[in-house]
Parts: structure tokens; C-alpha cells; sequence
């Protein structure tokens, strides 16, 4: 009698911690990741843009946790395909919740920055314009002309990193539980967004740990006809890109439309990152897709490679 008893004790509080998992499991399934939208955040270096932080489930199921940020460019393109520019977005917020919940990529905040029209400018390094020759220089000047935004168009790089660095990331900081230090503040962007996150790791090493430059816009202009300015962008590199050690560095390519032209750029950055002392496969990558075009759905194809380099499970 006292074996059947505590049997069916057993097999009541077996049962009772199955139901509880199970109730748990249900509870955390039913929170939900969250975006807040900050509209028209504002800035005394550049004009004012929405911004959008993502917040996943494990926030909401962790309070007293703190997180990763990664800071992403054209952030319009991002989450929600009516606010994208060309009807398709990454699908990040998405794809996030799903490696996260599956244990492949560390949770984290995810903040989307929205461009403006001025976004060729602020993503240009600005600094890299000091390699220019005269010839170099006449040709981004007849570039801007092209692109309808004038040949006095300031180059806006520097205030717009001013702008993260010393406004927004303060912001995403104090307002929500992130991990603020460097191993910790991720940024990421594709084509020209590839460039400015590229150069906020070469301007703010201390601010910025982790780097993703998809299908980075190395040859500036539409086509490798005019090779002048990329080759004086990569001195830049070559002086301002930090040693390897404290950073983690992701490249990647297609090789159909824009991307076509994009391989014998970086096969020549990869060669900075050698020299640099990075490895690749241990704290730097470069990948080509081949096949993969220039848009967002060869992008949104390719967010797994990015977050699971960018956000590895420690």
C-alpha cells in the first residue's frame, strides 16, 4: 500500500511538472516581441529621422536581463514591407525571433534608422575624400551632379555617426536595458549602408565591436569604369581600419545585377583584413552568393549569415 501510494504520489507530481512546463512553455510562446517608433527623432547634426527598436520576446521574458543592440541603416527596409522603399523587406524582426527562440543567435535589440534623401551622403566615408586626387574628386563631384543632389552637396558621414554615437546609442542606452560596451554594440547595412557601418568601426573602434557590410558599395559609383576613388577609399582602409583583436568584421557579395561588380573590390579588402592580422572564419568573413542580385530579398535571404555572425551564442 505505501508503494502504490507513493507511486501515485510519484506519478501526480510527474505529472503536475509536465503540466507546468507545458504551461510555461505556452506562457512564453504568447510574448510577443515588440517595436517602438520613435518618429522623427531629433538631432542637431543631421536632419531628423524615424528610428525603430526591436525588441524580442526573451525582453519581455528576461527583466532583469540586458541585451546586445544592433544598429541597422535604412531601417525602413527592415521589418514591415509598407514602409520599405521597393515593397519587400529583410524580415529581420522575423527571422531574429526565430534563430533567438531556437537557441542559434544571442537575443538582442535591434534598431532600425531610418534614411533620409540625403542618404548617399551620409553614408559616404567622409574621411576617405582626403585620399581623393583632383581627378577623384571631379569624378564623385560629377557623381552627385548625376544623382541630382548638386555639386555642393556636403559630404554628412561624420555628423550622422555623430548622430549614433552621440545621441541615439546614449538614448537606446538609457531608455532600455542594453549592454552599452563595445563587444556588445553591433552595426550593420547593406550597399552604401555596407560603407557607413564599415566606417563607424573605422572612426568609433571604442563605440563599436562587431561590423556587417552587405553587398558594400566599394566601387561608388555604377560600374568599375572609373576605379580611381574605390582604390583611395581602401587607403583609407588601410590606415583607418583597426588592428584585429577587438573587433569582428562580416562581408559578404552576389554576383548578379549592382553586385556583379562588387567581387574585385572585395577580394582587395580581404587583403587589408589579412593585413590587419584578422582570420578569417574566427573574427572576420567574406562570403559570395552567387546568383544573389542587389535587393532586399537576396538581403532578407542572407539575414541567418549575418545575425548568427554578428550575434553568436556565447
Amino acid at each position: 500500500m505505501k508503494f502504490v501510494t507513493s507511486l501515485v504520489l510519484c506519478l501526480f507530481v510527474l505529472g503536475c511538472s509536465s503540466q507546468s512546463t507545458h504551461h510555461q512553455h505556452y506562457a512564453a510562446a504568447s510574448v510577443q516581441p515588440h517595436i517602438d517608433y520613435l518618429k522623427s527623432f531629433p538631432s542637431q547634426y543631421v536632419q531628423p529621422r524615424n528610428v525603430e527598436v526591436w525588441l524580442p520576446r526573451q525582453y519581455f521574458l528576461n527583466p532583469q536581463a540586458s541585451f546586445p543592440v544592433l544598429y541597422m541603416h535604412d531601417g525602413q527596409n527592415l521589418f514591415n514591407q509598407k514602409s520599405s522603399n521597393f515593397g519587400v523587406a529583410w524580415e529581420v524582426d522575423d527571422i531574429a525571433q526565430q534563430l533567438m527562440d531556437k537557441g542559434e543567435i544571442a537575443p538582442a535589440i535591434i534598431v532600425g534608422i531610418w534614411s533620409t534623401p540625403k542618404r548617399r551622403m551620409e553614408y559616404f566615408p567622409e574621411r576617405a575624400a582626403q585620399y581623393f586626387s583632383t581627378q577623384d574628386a571631379e569624378l564623385i563631384a560629377q557623381l552627385k551632379q548625376h544623382l541630382g543632389e548638386g555639386k555642393t552637396t556636403d559630404y554628412l558621414a561624420d555628423e550622422y555617426l555623430n548622430f549614433i554615437v552621440k545621441e541615439l546609442k546614449p538614448y537606446i542606452d538609457s531608455h532600455y536595458r542594453s549592454e552599452p560596451d563595445r563587444d556588445n554594440t553591433l552595426i550593420a547595412g547593406s550597399s552604401m549602408g555596407g560603407l557607413i557601418s564599415i566606417y563607424a568601426l573605422a572612426e568609433y573602434p571604442e563605440v563599436f565591436g562587431s561590423a556587417a557590410g552587405v553587398s558594400t558599395h566599394w566601387p561608388l559609383f555604377f560600374n568599375n569604369d572609373r576605379m580611381g576613388p574605390a582604390e583611395k577609399l581602401r587607403d583609407y582602409l588601410r590606415t583607418a581600419l583597426p588592428m584585429a583583436g577587438q573587433h569582428r568584421v562580416y562581408f559578404d557579395f552576389g554576383t548578379a545585377t549592382l553586385d556583379q561588380y562588387y567581387e574585385i573590390h572585395q577580394r582587395q579588402v580581404d587583403t587589408i583584413m589579412v593585413d590587419k592580422g584578422f582570420t578569417r572564419g574566427r573574427d572576420w568573413v567574406t562570403k559570395k552568393f552567387p546568383g544573389a542580385e542587389h535587393n532586399e530579398q537576396a538581403w532578407q535571404a542572407r539575414v541567418p549569415d549575418i545575425l548568427k555572425f554578428l550575434l553568436p551564442i556565447k
